[in-house]
């Protein structure tokens, strides 16, 4: 399908056409047109009593038309009898032949060019113009009719319209997907090697992860990596408002991948046309519903030994049709996990490799401080660096810039114009303060690697707390640490002003959601213990949770609430107890924060130990 820019292009040439054709004409009048004032129409006896009178200096005859120019120099115009002399007629009007024959005499022939052309080029210019008309308009029409002709055809691209190629070098971590992904190219490589042992070719492999873990970057290398033909797509391109169209263009993407076997089809974003049947509006007859039945037909409709796979990408491998996961079709599902701190410190070397560090910068401090990052943060955390760097006129990347990056990226830029009144930036610091003092003194809590009273984002500070190793799994003791932690901040408030403030909101938001999850979906609860409540509804064509059914009674109800507002209340109690006993160190804390506004791990540690506290002593 021709893209409207190009069309617009053509337009424009078009009438760039017609414009200098318009010039063109106007040329050719004005040579064979001159200004010249037009003769005056005269009688033959006016003409012939301007000669005897002596005034006419020359004759011109053309045809049966006199043209005469007066001594004064005015032009005067008549016309003759017809297969007669100009002098015969002339001696009948009593012209002396005396005085005639002194005045010269021009005869002019009517063949010449001027003459038909003056007679023609008015004629074939009109004709010339309605016919250059008609053909343009025919050519648009023409346009138009192949444009709906091709409008089924698949947009799809070869791999080598990329400019940058990918390999699995340039992918970090994602090992065992590698793996799955390296024997599919070599399938496609070596097919011969597997099909003496029987083996078949995966039909299709499925590429599943959060957003940013690489999936589309994964496809690429494998595009790199194969050697032979990458036919890539996104299956929004396949939907279109006219009923057919996605069809279509999926069998003609199918079919062009098919003529160039071996080969991959890659499909991004999958789920934009592979949502479960009959969950959306428009029910079994919805466009994106015909789209990927085409999509199955076509998947299964693959001869034995025909060398194509497909290759498909989404972060919402919940809401795909069960039949499009079925084995025969997408038979390998390749899981992309968050990296881990090892893969993470790959992937910063990645992307550092065409950015200045500083000698003294460590890229593993900053895999440490960046648990739950995907490639693409990681990305975006050293191109922040970078602009940092560049904004603040230096020439290398320092350690602080991939720092300020790491807050950056997690919590927006830096607001140091929001200014704050004395009272409040105290009550900001001895809040941030309440959170790290807590977080010390918990076994179970991760440990603090800055505190910041300057405003980032929505947040007017924050304590950065952060795992010392990636965790997959969560204990009830880090969840309750984690609830004390939370109840930090308003517990400090409480300790010092007697007062609360409006800061502590998104905590207590927090420390709500997470008992209550606690009790009713993580088993968790000493009252109820290993059960869960509620099911949670869900409309797959939104990707939306709209409801939980609630399969248990009003009296149950009343005693989850119950349980959850003990468990919150009991987290309020750990962290006024530690408040109140390590008061001293809580002054301190807030002083020091108020006068830097920023207090690092090192000095975080070095403050506590002065107070003999060792970081998790209280289990």
């Amino acid at each position: 399908m021709k893209k409207p820019a190009t069309s617009g292009i053509k337009i424009v040439k078009n009438l760039l056409l017609v414009v200098f054709t318009f010039v063109l004409v106007v040329a050719i009048f004005s040579s064979l047109y001159s200004t010249a004032p037009a003769p005056k129409q005269v009688n033959l006896s006016d003409l012939a009593n301007n000669i005897n009178a002596q005034q006419v200096a020359k004759i011109t005859v053309s045809g049966n038309t006199v043209d005469a120019t007066l001594k004064d120099g005015s032009l005067i115009e008549t016309q003759k009898e017809t297969e007669t002399s100009l002098s015969d007629t002339l001696k009948n009007y009593g012209v002396d032949p005396k005085t005639l024959s002194a005045i010269p005499l021009n005869i002019q022939g009517e063949s010449g060019w001027q003459y038909w052309a003056g007679i023609l080029l008015p004629t074939l210019i009109t004709v010339l113009i309605i016919g250059a008309f008609f053909w343009f308009t025919f050519r648009q029409a023409k346009a138009g009719a192949n444009q709906a002709f091709s409008f089924g055809k698949s947009n799809i691209k070869l791999f080598t319209a990329f400019k940058d190629r990918a390999t699995f070098n340039d992918v970090a971590g994602l090992k065992e997907a590698k793996q799955e992904l390296m024997e599919v190219v070599d399938f496609l490589k070596n097919p011969k090697k597997y099909l003496d042992l029987g083996a078949q070719i995966p039909r299709g492999v499925l590429l599943l992860g959060q957003p940013g873990t690489g999936k589309t970057l994964l496809a690429r290398a494998v595009a790199g990596e194969a050697g032979v033909p990458f036919f890539h797509i996104s299956a929004s391109e396949f939907v279109e408002m006219f009923v057919g169209v996605g069809a279509s263009r999926t069998r003609d993407a199918f079919a062009t991948a098919k003529r160039a076997a071996p080969s991959i089809l890659f499909i991004d974003e999958i789920d934009a046309v592979g949502r479960e049947r009959g969950a959306g509006v428009g029910g079994g007859h919805d466009e994106r519903e015909q789209t990927l039945n085409q999509i199955l037909v076509e998947m299964d409709g693959f001869e034995k030994d025909a060398q194509v796979i497909v290759l498909a990408a989404t972060n919402r491998p919940d809401i795909l049709d069960p039949a499009l996961l079925r084995p025969g079709r997408f038979d390998r599902r390749v899981v992309l996990d968050l990296p881990d701190i090892n893969d993470r410190e790959a992937i910063l070397k990645i992307h550092a490799r065409n950015k200045p560090l500083a000698k003294n910068t460590e890229l593993r401090q900053v895999a440490v401080r960046t648990p739950g990052f995907s490639g693409a943060d990681l990305a975006n955390l050293m191109n922040e660096a970078s602009i940092t760097a560049a904004r603040k006129g230096r020439k290398e990347v320092i350690q602080d810039d991939l720092y300020d990056s790491i807050e950056k990226v997690l919590l927006g830029p830096e607001r140091r114009s929001r200014a704050l009144s004395i009272h409040e930036k105290e009550i900001t610091a001895y809040h941030e303060a309440g959170h790290a003092l807590v977080a010390a003194s918990l076994k179970h809590s991760d440990p603090v690697h800055k505190i910041s009273i300057i405003s980032r984002g929505q947040a007017g500070g924050y304590t950065l707390k952060l795992p010392a190793e990636d965790i997959h799994l969560k204990t009830r003791k880090q969840f309750l640490a984690d609830l004390a932690v939370a109840f930090g901040g308003y517990s400090s408030e409480e300790e010092i002003f007697k007062d609360l403030s409006t800061g502590a909101s998104n905590d207590l938001q927090i420390a709500s959601d997470m008992a209550r999850k606690m009790v009713v979906k993580y088993g968790m609860s000493e009252k109820f213990g290993p059960i869960t409540f509620g099911k949670t509804e869900e409309l797959v064509f939104l990707g939306k949770e709209i409801s939980t059914e609630r399969n248990y009674s009003e009296q149950t109800a009343l005693e989850i609430d119950k349980e959850v507002e003990n468990i919150i209340n009991k987290a309020h109690e750990a962290a006024k107890k530690i408040i109140h006993q390590k008061r001293k160190v809580l002054d301190a804390l807030a002083k020091q924060l108020t006068e830097k506004e920023t207090i690092e791990k090192e000095e975080f540690d070095l403050l506590i130990k002065k107070f003999g506290i060792k970081q998790g002593e209280i289990a």
